[in-house]
């Protein structure tokens, strides 16, 4: 049964969403951005392999992204380049659903619910908030897909082997390591996306005269967003990366600060944009096609855009 104008009014009187004309359920919004995440996260995972392991090995570092590639699928096969994506595929409905589906619900508990009180700095917020949340939710399934992509030879572990080892050799908190720093690059990588995306569409719509629901302003939009994510979040990503990477039975760096100083003074600071270029390759295609997809299924459901 549809909703009159007027009972839409007093149920968005009640439950305000930002950008909603029709108000969806909580379940509705997270699902929608699990859908888009796990469709694209599909295509782009064989760039998130490459870029993992060139933040890891020197060798892979020195050869580059086309020369890291050639070298996965010489020594493994092709299939190599989508190592561990049952895991990606399970960090994506934890992490990225929630992240991307509680951005809008974030938003108004940041008291946007009108343009004038809508700031940039409260976008942030909300992303970051809802970046946090999706972390937590999803790190222990980070931790299983970074073991997976790094993972060489023919005889490669299962999804279920490494996860018996790290609890046999770790316990429950093995799924938690590197914790503080994905928390800390969800927060910075969600609140980058969101309020940059956010902040461009409205830019695109003032300068071309474009809506927001055009494809056009949705793809410029979400390009803007990648580059920005790239560069807030690369150092981040290194050091999660280092400390997730960490043997099963050794601990290398005791925190994210500690890796952060070791790095530096180790090897140079330059070295936390190491793989700034993989990055970028996987944040632009996959920011764009998320983001789209997003938009579309929320208007399939009768939401207006972002």
């Amino acid at each position: 049964m549809s909703l009159t104008l007027s009972q839409q009014q007093q149920l968005g009187r009640r439950h305000p969403l930002a950008t909603a004309s029709v108000q969806p359920s909580l379940l509705q919004q997270v699902g929608m951005a699990g859908t888009a995440a796990v469709i694209t996260v599909t295509f782009i995972h064989p760039i998130d392999v490459v870029k993992t392991r060139i933040q890891i090995s020197k060798e892979y570092a020195a050869a580059g992204i086309s020369g890291t590639a050639k070298m996965v699928v010489k020594a493994d096969g092709v299939l190599a380049l989508w190592g561990g994506v049952n895991a990606a595929w399970m960090r994506e409905a934890s992490y990225t659903s929630l992240r991307l589906g509680l951005y809008e619900p974030c938003k108004v508990l940041f008291g946007c619910t009108t343009p004038e009180n809508t700031t940039f700095l409260k976008k942030f917020g909300a992303g970051s908030a809802a970046g946090a949340l999706g972390s937590l939710a999803g790190n222990p399934f980070d931790v299983l897909k970074t073991r997976l992509m790094t993972a060489e030879g023919s005889n490669k572990p299962s999804l279920s082997t490494v996860a018996k080892e790290l609890l046999a050799k770790q316990g429950i908190g093995g799924f938690y390591r590197g914790i503080d720093s994905n928390v800390a690059r969800a927060m910075v990588l969600n609140g980058t996306k969101m309020s940059c995306y956010d902040t461009s569409k409205g830019l695109v719509v003032q300068y071309t005269g474009m809506g927001k629901g055009d494809l056009a302003t949705q793809f410029l939009s979400a390009v803007v967003a990648g580059f920005c994510m790239t560069c807030t979040v690369s150092p981040f990503d290194m050091v999660r990366t280092r400390l997730m990477n960490q043997p099963a039975d050794a601990k290398i760096y005791n925190n994210a600060v500690d890796c952060f100083a070791k790095i530096i003074r180790q090897e140079g600071a330059a070295t936390l944009w190491r793989g700034f270029m993989p990055i970028w390759m996987r944040f632009a295609p996959t920011t764009t096609i998320q983001l789209v997809i997003f938009e579309q299924l929320r208007g399939l459901m009768g939401m207006k855009s972002l």
